[in-house]
């Protein structure tokens, strides 16, 4: 989460005018994430997100993350979902920009996971897969294995001046990925950006998850291979196979892995530390002056990617407990 784009009183009394949602008495931009501006909305009625997407949101795929959200919450799965004005509109426009008011969704997420924390996330993210199926809409992933090295071109001299010698490194391990990503492995509805700030707790047991405007139909062991590379580094950079097996161990107790999935973790889980080094080095550059938002450290992934580089067999930790 993050503000780009400022909301006066007016403009938000206006906005509310269309829902029975009350009049507000709080309001805060929340300064997380880099994608959209969101702010932390208190009415008479409730709590709740107004969002409000910016340069990346596409205007035509907007109603795809909205309707999955809505979806997943109606087929018993905790996350945020969209509220419709009183026309049974979910989608609205402040300052030019599409935006919504999202419920607010109880719980706490966690900075520094344990096992069982990871264990509670794996549940949650096979519980979000299964609850997926069947939700009609489609969305091709924005950012899959295709779009990095294009991505890359443009970015080779800020790898460069971020440390000498890493353009070169990661243009040998865009190769190999290209070479080696698995195919044909069971796909549906992924999140895509399952993180530690976007799963919620609640008495250390999953509470729901939040952020789908990266959800897209997938692979679904990539989904879980992105959660490997947030939850199960420590801050030293070592890669944690206790919380790892953990939270695999979870996700097997609603959706067993296949071999081939389990034989593909450490591909993916390359892959996916490198999705997330190259938009991290994108943003790193180009967020604008006075923009109330945290860029994330590209160099945080660079460090997953040397484990994956050197180590890929941290990832497969066989069947044990």
């Amino acid at each position: 989460m993050a503000v780009y784009t400022d909301i006066n009183d007016e403009e938000l009394a206006l906005l509310l005018a269309d829902y029975d949602l009350g009049t507000a008495v709080a309001f805060k931009g929340v300064a997380e994430g880099v994608e959209n501006s969101n702010f932390m909305l208190e009415t008479t009625v409730g709590r709740y997100f107004l969002t409000v997407y910016e340069k990346r949101m596409k205007a035509e795929e907007l109603p795809f993350f909205l309707d999955l959200m809505r979806w997943l919450a109606r087929h018993d799965y905790p996350c945020a979902s969209p509220v419709a004005d009183r026309a049974g509109q979910t989608i609205k426009q402040v300052r030019g920009k599409l935006a919504a008011i999202i419920e607010f969704l109880p719980g706490l997420s966690v900075r520094r996971p344990t096992a069982a924390h990871c264990r509670e996330a794996g549940e949650g993210l096979a519980r979000l897969h299964l609850a997926a199926r069947g939700f009609p809409g489609t969305r091709k992933p924005a950012l899959g294995q295709a779009a990095w090295a294009p991505l890359f071109a443009t970015l080779r001299e800020d790898a460069e001046a971020l440390k000498p010698g890493l353009a070169a490194t990661i243009g040998t391990d865009l190769d190999r990925l290209a070479r080696t990503w698995p195919q044909g492995l069971p796909q549906g509805i992924i999140h895509e950006d399952y993180f530690p700030d976007n799963v919620f707790f609640s008495g250390g047991k999953f509470a729901g998850a939040i952020d789908f405007y990266f959800a897209c139909v997938d692979t679904l062991a990539y989904d879980i291979a992105v959660a490997l590379n947030a939850w199960c580094f420590e801050a030293d950079g070592s890669f944690n196979i206790t919380s790892a097996r953990a939270l695999v161990a979870g996700y097997e107790t609603h959706r067993p892995l296949s071999p081939a999935e389990r034989q593909a973790l450490p591909i993916l889980a390359h892959g996916a530390a490198m999705r997330f080094f190259l938009t991290r080095l994108e943003a790193w550059g180009s967020t604008p002056a006075g923009a109330l938002v945290r860029p994330k450290d590209p160099l945080e992934y660079e460090r997953k990617l040397a484990v994956h580089r050197e180590a890929p067999d941290l990832v497969l930790f066989g069947d044990q407990a």
